[in-house]
């Protein structure tokens, strides 16, 4: 078909528009060929004859259902007003600012923050395939990271646009996406360093221009590198053409670099105060925009932020500050004065400020500073001249200076990014992110802008070769013949400036002229460029020329591009900044060679034309020559490179959110490239559609015949073939059919057409059916009318007054008839009643007296019953009042006896004490003896020299009386310590005693004996000090002796005398002290006879008790005598539990009357009987043996003793009588069985006899103890008998209350040590009973299992636990935990079997009261099971049936705890079952976390295994057939985006979720937690389901919301099927449930809008508001959503307060739970099946 056919009324066109660029039209007369004029309307009703060319008709407008693509190319007819619209109403309507055109990503900015860059967003992109989901920044870079990954290749993403597109902000998303989709598990923190260097190169490189406040004024390529995981692991960073310019002048309204602000704002911070800045205002090249401030922005902030992100990359605080020393410098710099002598001179002041402050903070001499920015030296061939300059060459030289320092600062800094951001391993492939100027125009072009033209003709040359190929590609892929197509090449563009004899060369040759001007320079282009249609010379200007560029045509000033290609800095000033002792500024200028680029030597690319480098040194260091240098290498990796393209776009010039500017639009997507893509797309097929999209879009259109074909795609031939005559407007591919321009739209007219008949029919006949009903009820009604009518005349006629009699006579005979019948049926029914309650009252009353004689006898039986029971309850009543009495006083006597061996040990010490004291006075005695003899002999000399020495006797007594009042200064001091001490030790005796005692009853004992001990102990201690008191008056006396010596020799005499007395009197104490001990030792012998004597009555009352008890029971008589009654009180006691049997046994005697019965049962008591005393026999053996080991020693016997009573031995006793009934083995092997048992308890016997001779060997170290004591207390007595004269002892006088003063420490430091001792010995004893304890349970098990064979005639009863050795710990794990395949288990078998075995192991640990085998079983245990999850981390059966076994064993262990809340679900027997001797509450907890971690493994499974089924199955499988909720976008994907992912379904859905469901069902999961299971797994369904459904703008549909809300409906129903309603599971369906129904709703009204905001309560305003705008007709009888209704929903919303986030996270957990759930198998009942290879386990 025609295009110009198309040209039919009510088709719509574009005319061009002078405000709008384009504006809409639609026809209203069909456009004949040849016509001139064509009959259109406005939008606004205005009627026009717009005159057209026939050979160029205004360009059709796309179909409605077209409009809001995703893809451009997708729509049928592509140019640009259709561009244009398309992406207005996306922009403007639907809120989208992404789009894609063929290969590029066309990005608005928006000029607002939007909720799309959030991590649960990326990971929704992540591996996507290219277009399966709404245009997004985030798809392209996961394009890119894909191809990375399959192809092993390296990328680049090429983001342009011009100043304020938003340039930097995409490639900022783009470098944060693959951050974070490769992040990797080192601690290396690379990405984060990566996406550091953004702030930094902003603060430095960006600045605000009238167009942008953040506008980047160099290009960089970053080059993010990835190891063979595809990892990151380093970046490198290269920058293109700094617009160093600004750092000395800037427009109107501009900014310099933000860093320079950033600086001014945090001058007064202390670190900054050595800077000596100020405000912006006051630095000359900051100012200059007049506006320091950009509004919103704290740049005090941002500073703080620029040194973090310096930290962050491993900058030191010495490095930041030597940068922001060269920042501060440039500023201080730019304010140095210059000032004018003369015309030709200028000078700066040496006092300059400024220039002091520039000098000090670069290490420079101020002198040479201020003469060389004023002067030049000139060097040539013969003299060197120095010439000064004017102001304006002085300002010059100070601008060029400043910008070449802060060109290398900002090289540095780049370079040190690269540094920090370099890498140890080896790059396997990397992807380039490239943020570059756009084309730019402005009223005044410049050199800069000259530059970045260049840069884009070399980028869109290489874009337009790529498109090329991909479109070549595409056709070879398809199998479509390939035709050229012409594109736009704009090499003549590239080579108008880099060729040879080119603007660049032209350029650069006049800057090596010395003379050379700018122009001059342009006069040669003039004259070169003359006849270059490229090339323009303007006709109002001499100083511009024009360049015809790919977008537009420019106009460049040559003014100051020498100037600026040169980038003179005059050597001299160099060399002063060479000098600097500044180091890093220094370093700057340094000769350093040219880096090799690292891709010279690995790509070798072709270029498009070849460009020659001059030789010259000098030459290729001008600006142009650098620029093109760099240029090339980029070119180079971008080709060795997959690019990617994002174009990005400026809305408006205002910077207002949403508002598009059509004409500034327009023009950025001519210079962009978009457009040509477009005309490229447009020359071939850029329509192209699957076959599939194909046959499900235009189905309508087939006929009967064609849709009854099974090949699809040959239908499509067939129709396409049909419908278009013309076979050149289409081609069929392999996998696509490939449309001209216009034909989709020609078959929307076709299908649009067929419906639109289609209703006309469809209307057609419902108005008839509506009118055909309406008749035929009418008609019916009318019928009614008459049949009511003709009855009542029929009636009237036929009533007569005869046939009224008869009719009443015939109702009388009725009557009678009737009345008869009944009355006789009546009685034959009271008859057969009567009967049946004489049969049943007869039956009745037998029964009651049957009953009543029954019952009679029960009571006599009964009777006997209660009556032994009494007596048997108050016989073991008065045994366990003996039992503790006994233990009592054996305590009474152990704790005195103790008591005794602390007051022995205390004597001891003290005795001790005292010996060692004596032993000392001895030896003073004797030397005293010693001294008499010689003062005898002296005695007469002494007389003769008396006068000679009576002046040194008076100063020695004199000394000695000064001595005397020092020692009773110390007297009194001791007293005082005495008495100080003696109240602490009163104190912490108090405290110990209430510490070591807190039994009441025992306590106040003990308190009553220590009082006593401790008032002996006071009296001891006052006996002492009063023998210290006499000992200080005997000094005294002393000293008086002494001064008395000189009188005579009877003096002295007549003092020993009364100080020997005195002596004797402090002996006298010692007999009273042996009289102490030996009553002590009296009171303790006769102590241990009482001990002695009480051992022996109580092993003559356990024998005399055991006697009794085992001859008590009469087996005959208890059979005779035991009721069903009282069963469960027997029960309770653990004894007699066989006596239900007998009681029935003797019911079923008294009732059957029969005498062979009796007989029968009279044998088999006389059986039972001759068993008895066989077994009582052997029972008399094993306890000679027991009494054998136990008669070994007395102490140990009572210990055991004891034990067995506390450990309730009796009543275990009694059991293994009433077991021994049951027994039917051989008597030889129950006789080998007690050989073998005789020997364990020997060998038990010796532990305790070992344990008895152990304290034994301590009774007789106390005893040796004692007597050492006996022996040392009568030395004193014999040394203080043979005392006779005492001399001057002075000294050793001091000695001895020392000694004193340290006995008192030592007896305080005696009695804590006794305390501790007695703690531990106290500890050491309940070691012990416990080891006895655990010794006398082996000895009653090893008697037990002598004994263990059951009787033939009655059937075993299991105690519900496993008996294992320890060294079968390690089989028991492996053969039930690590080897066990759940298959082989939930077949046929309880649920939690292994579980509940696990169990039985542990309540045989407790059993036993073995600890240590305890915890290593449970240790083992929860460590397998932990090793199993580990190893099956991905296998959800395993998973399943652990996480069911560990939640069993946890409620196995609640449930035996003994715990009241966990007993009351018990059975009376299961409550027999609980655990006797641990508390496990730690294990449980320990079980709990462990099955938390196995839920949430568990859950991630699950998600993993269904996740990739929900989106296709959920949202893009159509249950409901007939009704497509999708339309065909067209899309062209990347050759490398193949989606090779099987077609999932909502069955696939189902039948996974009833797998997970069956699984956990057979593995015998809690219903509860299968509850939680199962909403978290629909919560996922509906999380996932709904961000894809934001995230997909082709989704958002009424007929998807049918889809959807059916999809709902499925696993609702699947909810049911599986009894799981009650789950809360469908509750977390209900966003996405409430997104359904607002698709499907209305949305025009204000009551729609009111509608929407009650019902969609679980969705939040930005939710709402999205799927409004994302709301996407599928046919053209559809409308959009205005966007006023959606202003008016969003201002509904604003009220309610939720998140502000878009997508919902799919990572959320539910909180789990495990409830409790008893088990109700009995443990006696399990049996353990073979297959797990458990035979050495026995059921006890």
């Amino acid at each position: 078909m025609a295009l110009v056919d198309l040209y039919t009324q009510y088709n719509r066109v574009w005319i061009p528009y002078s405000e709008e660029v384009w504006q809409s039209a639609e026809i209203t007369r069909n456009y004949k060929n040849g016509n001139h004029i064509l009959h259109l309307q406005l939008e606004d009703g205005t009627e026009l004859n717009y005159p057209v060319d026939p050979s160029a008709l205004p360009p059709l407008r796309n179909p409605d259902i077209l409009v809001g693509e995703n893809d451009l190319t997708a729509l049928s007819y592509l140019h640009e007003p259709g561009v244009l619209h398309n992406l207005k109403v996306r922009f403007v309507e639907s809120k989208l600012i992404y789009t894609y055109s063929g290969i590029i990503l066309v990005a608005i900015n928006p000029y607002k923050q939007l909720p799309i860059y959030g991590d649960a967003i990326i990971h929704a992109y992540s591996g996507q395939n290219m277009g399966d989901m709404d245009p997004h920044i985030f798809a392209v870079a996961e394009e890119a990271y894909k191809q990375m990954a399959r192809n092993n290749k390296n990328q680049s993403v090429i983001v342009s646009g011009e100043s304020g597109a938003g340039k930097t902000v995409s490639a900022k998303y783009a470098m944060r996406y693959f951050a974070t989709v490769s992040r990797s598990s080192s601690n290396m923190q690379v990405e984060n360093k990566v996406l550091a260097s953004n702030p930094i190169t902003e603060a430095v490189g960006n600045a605000k221009t009238t167009r942008n406040d953040n506008s980047s004024r160099f290009g960089k390529y970053t080059e993010i590198s990835f190891d063979k995981r595809y990892q990151i692991i380093g970046a490198n960073m290269r920058t293109y053409l700094l617009e160093k310019s600004r750092v000395v002048f800037q427009s109107e309204n501009e900014r310099n670099y933000h860093i320079f602000y950033q600086l001014c704002a945090s001058a007064r911070r202390p670190e900054f105060q050595h800077l000596k800045l100020a405000s912006a205002e006051e630095f000359n090249y900051t100012s200059m925009g007049g506006n320091t401030v950009i509004e919103g922005v704290n740049d005090s902030a941002n500073m703080v932020e620029t040194q973090k992100t310096f930290t962050l990359l491993g900058f030191k605080g010495d490095f930041q500050m030597d940068v922001f020393k060269i920042l501060a410098a440039i500023l201080h710099l730019g304010n140095v004065q210059i000032t004018s002598v003369g015309d030709e001179r200028s000078s700066v002041s040496l006092d300059d400020k400024h220039l002091n402050i520039f000098c000090e903070l670069l290490d420079l001499e101020s002198d040479k500073v201020a003469r060389w920015l004023c002067h030049r030296k000139i060097i040539t061939t013969s003299e060197t001249v120095v010439k000064p300059m004017t102001k304006l060459q002085a300002l010059n030289a100070r601008d060029a200076l400043a910008k070449k320092i802060y060109a290398h600062l900002f090289d540095f800094i780049v370079e040190r990014i690269n540094k920090a951001l370099q890498f140890s391993g080896k790059q396997h492939t990397f992807i380039g992110v490239l943020d570059i100027y756009g084309f730019e125009t402005f009223e005044m072009n410049s050199f800069e802008q000259f530059c970045i033209n260049y840069a884009n003709e070399k980028l869109q040359q290489q874009f337009n070769l790529h498109v090329f190929k991909l479109e070549q590609e595409e056709y070879m892929k398809e199998d479509i013949p390939w035709t050229l197509i012409d594109f736009y090449d704009n090499q003549p563009v590239i080579d108008l400036i880099e060729a040879k004899m080119g603007i660049l060369e032209l350029l650069d040759e006049e800057c090596l002229l010395p003379q050379g001007t700018d122009e001059n320079w342009l006069l040669k282009l003039y004259k070169n460029f003359n006849n270059n249609p490229l090339f323009e010379e303007p006709r109002m200007s001499n100083s511009s020329f024009i360049i015809q560029h790919f977008a537009d045509k420019v106009e460049y000033k040559s003014e100051g591009f020498l100037e600026k290609n040169r980038d003179t800095v005059y050597e001299v000033l160099i060399e002063v900044l060479r000098n600097s002792k500044f180091q890093l500024c220094a370093n700057f200028f340094q000769d350093n060679p040219v880096p090799i680029s690292p891709f010279s030597s690995a790509i070798k690319v072709k270029s498009a034309k070849t460009v020659i480098k001059p030789p010259n040194k000098q030459f290729r260091t001008t600006v142009s020559n650098k620029f093109r240098s760099s240029l090339y290498l980029l070119m180079e990796t971008l080709n060795a490179t997959t690019p990617h393209y994002v174009r990005c776009i400026k809305p408006n010039d205002q910077k207002l959110p949403f508002e598009f500017d059509s004409k500034r639009v327009v023009h950025q997507l001519r210079a962009c490239g978009v457009l040509e893509t477009i005309r490229i797309s447009a020359q071939s097929y850029p329509s192209r559609w699957t076959y599939i999209e194909f046959y499900s879009r235009y189905s309508i259109l087939m006929s009967q015949h064609e849709l009854s074909l099974t090949d699809k795609k040959q239908i499509c031939k067939i129709v396409l073939q049909r419908l278009i005559q013309d076979p050149s407007l289409y081609q069929f591919g392999r996998t696509k059919i490939f449309f001209r321009a216009g034909q989709v739209a020609y078959l929307e007219k076709l299908r649009s057409d067929k419906l639109r008949q289609a209703c006309i029919v469809i209307q057609k006949n419902i108005r008839g059916w509506l009118q055909r009903k309406k008749f035929l009820r009418i008609r019916q009604a009318a019928i009614i009318l008459q049949q009511y009518f003709r009855g009542q005349r029929t009636v009237r006629k036929a009533v007569t007054a005869r046939a009224l009699k008869e009719a009443w006579a015939a109702i009388v005979i009725q009557k009678y008839c009737r009345g008869y019948l009944v009355r006789r049926l009546c009685q034959l029914i009271r008859v057969a009643a009567l009967t049946i309650q004489a049969f049943t009252r007869g039956f009745l009353a037998r029964r009651k007296y049957r009953k009543m004689v029954e019952e009679q006898k029960a009571l006599v039986l009964q009777k006997y019953a209660r009556a032994w029971l009494a007596r048997r309850r108050f016989q073991s009543i008065r045994r366990f009042v003996l039992n503790i009495q006994l233990s009592y006083r054996v305590q009474r006597l152990q704790k005195k006896l103790e008591d005794q061996n602390k007051e022995n040990h205390v004597l001891l010490e003290r005795m001790t004490a005292l010996a060692s004291n004596h032993s000392s006075d001895i030896k003073t005695i004797q030397k005293l003896q010693l001294d008499l003899e010689k003062l005898a002999m002296q005695k007469n000399i002494s007389e003769e020299k008396e006068k000679k020495h009576k002046e040194d006797y008076e100063q020695r007594v004199l000394k000695l009386e000064k001595h005397n009042s020092e020692q009773q200064e110390q007297k009194k001091q001791l007293e005082k310590e005495l008495q100080e001490k003696t109240e602490e030790m009163k104190d912490k005796m108090d405290i110990l005693t209430k510490q070591l005692f807190t039994d009441v009853e025992k306590g106040e004992r003990q308190r009553i004996i220590l009082e006593k001990n401790f008032h002996n102990q006071k009296q001891d201690y006052e006996k002492k000090i009063e023998s210290l008191k006499a000992e200080i008056k005997f000094l005294k006396d002393e000293n008086d002796q002494l001064q008395n010596q000189v009188q005579g020799k009877q003096q002295i005499e007549d003092g020993l005398k009364m100080e020997v007395e005195e002596l004797s009197n402090q002996v006298k104490v010692i007999p009273e002290l042996h009289k102490e001990i030996e009553l002590i030792q009296t009171e303790k012998m006769d102590v241990e006879k009482q001990l002695q004597y009480q051992k022996r009555e109580m092993r003559d009352k356990m024998s005399d008790i055991t006697r009794q008890l085992r001859e008590s029971y009469d087996f005959a008589d208890v059979r005779s005598r035991l009721s069903t009654e009282d069963l469960e009180h027997l029960n309770e006691d653990g004894e007699l539990w066989f006596a239900y049997e007998g009681l029935k046994k003797a019911t079923r005697v008294l009732e059957s009357h029969f005498q062979s019965q009796e007989e029968n049962y009279e044998r088999e008591i006389d059986d039972l009987n001759s068993k008895i005393e066989h077994l009582s026999q052997e029972k008399n053996h094993l306890q000679k043996l027991f009494r054998e080991g136990n008669d070994i020693n007395d102490s140990t016997q009572l210990r055991v003793t004891r034990l067995t009573l506390e450990n309730k031995m009796i009543p275990d006793l009694k059991q293994q009588i009433s077991e021994l009934q049951k027994q039917k083995m051989d008597l030889e092997t129950r006789l080998q069985e007690a050989s073998k048992n005789k020997e364990r308890i020997e060998k038990r016997t010796d532990d305790l006899h070992h344990n008895q001779e152990e304290e034994g060997t301590q009774t007789r170290a106390l005893q040796v103890q004692n007597e050492i004591y006996t022996k040392e207390k009568e030395k004193p007595i014999a040394t203080f008998q043979e005392f006779q004269e005492i001399s001057d002892h002075m000294e050793k006088q001091q000695e001895g209350e020392n000694e004193t003063k340290n006995k008192m420490w030592q007896d305080v430091a005696y009695l804590t040590m006794e305390n501790k001792d007695l703690e531990e010995e106290l500890d050491k004893k309940d070691r012990i009973i416990r080891k006895l304890q655990d010794q006398i349970k082996t000895l009653r098990k090893s008697i037990e299992t002598a004994h263990e064979e059951p009787v033939s005639s009655m059937l075993n009863e299991y105690m519900g636990m496993l008996q294992y050795r320890k060294e079968d710990e390690a089989k028991i794990v492996q053969n039930l935990i690590l080897e066990l395949k759940p298959r082989g288990v939930v077949v046929n078998m309880i649920p939690g079997l292994p579980a509940h075995i696990l169990f039985m192991c542990v309540r045989y640990t407790d059993y036993l009261n073995d600890d240590e085998m305890l915890k290593s079983f449970m240790n083992m245990a929860i460590n397998s099971i932990k090793q199993v999850i580990k190893e099956h981390v991905e296998d959800f059966e395993m998973l399943s049936f652990w996480l069911s076994n560990t939640c069993h064993f946890l409620n196995c262990l609640k449930q035996y705890s003994g715990e009241e809340e966990f007993m009351k679900h018990n059975t009376p027997q299961q409550n027999k079952n609980n655990l006797k001797h641990f508390d496990l509450s730690e294990y449980r907890q320990v079980l709990s976390d462990l099955a938390i971690r196995i839920y949430h493994q568990f859950i991630i499974v699950m998600e993993n295994n269904i996740q990739p089924m929900i989106v296709p199955g959920m949202l893009e499988y159509e249950s409901l057939q007939g009704i497509s909720g999708l339309k065909p976008t067209g899309f062209r994907k990347r050759s490398s985006s193949i989606d090779d992912t099987d077609a999932y379904t909502m069955t696939s859905i189902l039948q996974q979720l009833s797998y997970f469901y069956t699984t956990m069902c057979q593995n015998g999961l809690d219903s509860e937690l299968l509850k939680q299971a199962v909403k978290q797994h629909f919560y996922l369904i509906g999380a996932v389901t709904l961000n894809s459904l934001f995230l997909r703008k082709d989704m958002c549909s009424c007929r998807k919301g049918m889809q959807i809300r059916c999809n709902i409906s499925y696993l609702e129903e699947w909810l049911k099927q599986k009894n799981l309603h009650s789950s809360s599971a469908k509750e977390t369906l209900e966003p996405l449930s409430q997104a359904a129904w607002l698709l499907q709703v209305k949305k025009t009204t204000d009551d729609d809008a009111k509608e929407i905001y009650e019902c969609c309560t679980s969705l939040s305003a930005v939710q709402i508001v999205k799927i409004l705008n994302s709301y996407t007709p599928i046919d053209d009888f559809e409308k959009r959503v205005a966007p006023s209704f959606v202003r008016k929903v969003q201002a509904m919303l604003n009220n309610r307060e939720n998140s502000p986030l878009l997508m919902l996270d799919t990572k959320y957990l539910f909180q789990v739970t495990f409830p409790f759930t008893p088990s109700p198998h009995a443990l006696e009942a399990i049996q353990i099946p073979s297959s797990f290879k458990l035979g050495f386990l026995t059921r006890i």
